[in-house]
Order: C-alpha cells, then structure tokens, then sequence
C-alpha cells in the first residue's frame, strides 16, 4: 500500500510505500542510501553488525514507518484524503 505525501513548502509530492518493506528484506542498508536516508543507512549497518545480521529479519517490519514519521517531520503532509486517513487509522498522525 502506497500513500502520497506533500512537501508543504515546494509542492514536492512522494509516493512512500507503507507496510512490510519487501525492497528492504531484500536490499537492507542500501535502500535507505538510496531514499537518501543516510542516518537510517548508518544507523541499519550498525545494527546489523551488531546482531550478526539479525536485524536485516527485522527492519523490513519498521523501515516504511520510519520513514513516513521522518519525512513527516521535515515537513511533508499528506497529499490527499486518502493518505491521511491511511496515515490516522495506522497511528502515525493524529
């Protein structure tokens, strides 16, 4: 399930996946690197060194949210009626 989100200032809209991330079980640190999510890379590959690997079981369960709640703060909103109840009913806005 995908939801749009708005960039208040520009009018920039993103097409953020939300939900299990299949790209991110299979692809790990790199699809934050490739979000432009260079915190989250870092912080992915500490994580996985870490746990000897683990974490790459678990992140694709949280990455999407994250990173809807990050995009959130830099100031997105949500494009459409739609993503906002989508955004509600999974408790990521209020």
């Amino acid at each position: 399930m995908n939801i749009r989100l708005k960039q208040k200032n520009s009018g920039l809209i993103k097409e953020v996946p939300l939900g299990f991330s299949w790209t991110t079980l299979l692809f790990g640190p790199f699809v934050p690197l490739v979000r432009g999510d260079l915190k989250w890379c870092i912080i992915f590959l500490i994580a996985a060194f870490l746990s000897s690997g683990l974490s790459w079981v678990v992140v694709p369960f949280i990455y999407n949210k994250i990173y809807i709640k990050e995009l959130l703060q830099k100031g997105f909103i949500a494009a459409d009626e739609y993503s906002s109840n989508i955004l509600k009913i999974e408790g990521i806005i209020i």
